[in-house]
Parts: C-alpha cells; sequence; structure tokens
C-alpha cells in the first residue's frame, strides 16, 4: 500500500494549494478504501455458500440420474431430465438419461429445472431460526407436498402463479447443448414453481440446505422417486437426527409418521363427494399415477 503522507505530497506539488486536502483527509480516504475491501472480501466469504462449487459437478449428477432412472420400476420407465440449482436458485448443472437431448420428452428440461427451483425456494434449514421465528430444524418441502395445498380451497392456493419461470434463460440457445455441461440454463436463475412429484431440497452435512434437485420426464409420482435416488447418490440428504442437530422435518415426518423420510410422497387424498381433486387428511397429499409404487422403499435420510 502506498504511503498516504508520501501520496499527499506528491499530489500537493502537481494542484493548487486551495484544493489540497490535508495529509489526514488522505489517510482518512485510504482507511475507507481499506475498510470497503475488507467488507466486500467478507461478503465474499458469506456468499460461497450459495456457490455451484458447493454443489455436484455435471458428470456427477449425469451418473446420478442415469443410475436412479434404471433403478426406477414405477411409472411409465421412461428416460428422465435432472437439474440442480443452488441456494440463489442459479442452474448448477442440467443431465439427461438417455442416449441424447431427445430420448427424454423435450419439455422436462424446464419441468425439472422448475422442480429444483421450487424445492429449493420453499425449502429452509436451521438458519431460519432466530429471535423467536423461524424453524428450529428447518423445514423440508418437497414439490410434491405442495400438490394439495395448492388447489382450490386449499391453504398456499395460487402459489403455483407466484415466481414464474425466466423463458429468455429457459429457452435460450444452441439446443444442442441442453443436457450437457454447456447448458444454456446453467449460470443463470430459471425460476418457476411446480407444484407436483420430482423436486427436493439439498441438505449438505450439518444439515445445510445448499440447493435442490428437480427430475422430470415420467409420471409425477415415478418422477419424486428418481429425484429421491439422485438426492441420496449424490450424498445430499442430511436430514437425519444427529448428536448435536434435530433431524429436518417435512410433512411427511410431521403428519404421516415418517420420520426416516421427511418429505417424501404421501398418498391420503381421498374422493371429496362435493367433486374436485380429493381431500387430503394431511393437506399436503398428492395424487397417485399410473402404475405407482416404491415411495415407502426409497432410502431413509442420512443425519
Amino acid at each position: 500500500m502506498l504511503n498516504a503522507r508520501k501520496l499527499f505530497a506528491t499530489w500537493k506539488l502537481r494542484v493548487s494549494p486551495r484544493l489540497c486536502l490535508t495529509a489526514s483527509a488522505v489517510i482518512l480516504v485510504v482507511a475507507v478504501a481499506c475498510a470497503l475491501a475488507a467488507s466486500s472480501a467478507t461478503q465474499n466469504n458469506d456468499d460461497q455458500g450459495f456457490s455451484c462449487s458447493n454443489l455436484p459437478n455435471f458428470s456427477a449428477l449425469k451418473n446420478a440420474i442415469a443410475s436412479a432412472t434404471a433403478a426406477e420400476t414405477s411409472g411409465l420407465n421412461n428416460q428422465m431430465w435432472a437439474t440442480l440449482v443452488n441456494r440463489d436458485g442459479v442452474v448448477c448443472a442440467v443431465a439427461f438419461s438417455g442416449v441424447n437431448r431427445a430420448a427424454q420428452w423435450p419439455g422436462s428440461r424446464v419441468i425439472s429445472a422448475q422442480k429444483a427451483n421450487t424445492a429449493n425456494a420453499f425449502s429452509l434449514d436451521a438458519s431460519s431460526n432466530s429471535n423467536g421465528s423461524g424453524q428450529a430444524g428447518g423445514l423440508a418441502l418437497s414439490t410434491a407436498n405442495l400438490y394439495s395445498a395448492v388447489q382450490p380451497g386449499g391453504s398456499l392456493y395460487g402459489l403455483q402463479h407466484s415466481n414464474p419461470v425466466d423463458t429468455g434463460v429457459a429457452y435460450a440457445g444452441p439446443s444442442a447443448n441442453y443436457g450437457t455441461a454447456a447448458d444454456p440454463m446453467v449460470g443463470h436463475k430459471i425460476g418457476g414453481v411446480n407444484v407436483f412429484g420430482g423436486g427436493l431440497g439439498l441438505y449438505a452435512h450439518g444439515h445445510l440446505l445448499i440447493g435442490g434437485v428437480g427430475v422430470s420426464g415420467d409420471t409425477s409420482c415415478a418422477d419424486h422417486n428418481i429425484a429421491w435416488r439422485v438426492r441420496n447418490l449424490l450424498g445430499l440428504d442430511h436430514m437425519a437426527i444427529s448428536a448435536s442437530q434435530p433431524a429436518v422435518p417435512g410433512p411427511a415426518s410431521l403428519f404421516a409418521g415418517d420420520s426416516t423420510h421427511p418429505d417424501n410422497i404421501i398418498f391420503d387424498i381421498t374422493p371429496n363427494p362435493n367433486g374436485g381433486t380429493g381431500n387430503s387428511k394431511s393437506g399436503f397429499g398428492h395424487a397417485t399415477c399410473p402404475n405407482t409404487s416404491g415411495s415407502a422403499t426409497l432410502p431413509a435420510v442420512e443425519p
């Protein structure tokens, strides 16, 4: 760093004395600049928790979606899309399980990103708890948990119309890069709210919420199961009780008695005699799908 008094002396020789700053003023300017630099460094450190560097890379996601899709026996047996977003909703990776981008429903690419954004946007960790408000252990909401709550008369009706997808991000080209490490969505905020199965929050060690995963391409029930396996394969399902931390709760653990699968899909909708989509006992139930199976045997979340 330049010596402030020498800086002052040099500057004084070049300008009118009437415009000269005192040496103490120059020192103050330098001190303020240093403080701003330190503040910027601190902010950068804080933002590391919202970085794609904390999430698995493209290759890891590609391998996970391929393995999880192969393991699924419910639904239509389709190939799948998968997307990871960070805590700010920035897309970090997009991959597909088939041999090329046309082997999966093309429309499911954006839906997978929308699901990842939703699960991240409406889940919490323990940092939400302060000054008498928030959730002590966080709160995990899968996109499957939102199905009943957003129906007419539901407690979250209208949620699906908020936070629209950024179409400029969703449909940017070139299409040849879709589902590759150079997918045009990567590095941008996708937005969007999806309210059926396939999106899950990502919890790192210490129950830290670092983003979301979204999967799409089959029935919404199969999407949920495959997303669950992807999260498990990536090692980002640290939600179970540990020696020092309470479990991360979700609708399945709070209302369906499933403490080992807190944000699992819940099938508790019964017919409504007045019509409509039916009544969910928990308020977070999901409709059944063609060839629905397997959600009760998914891997338990980790400590």
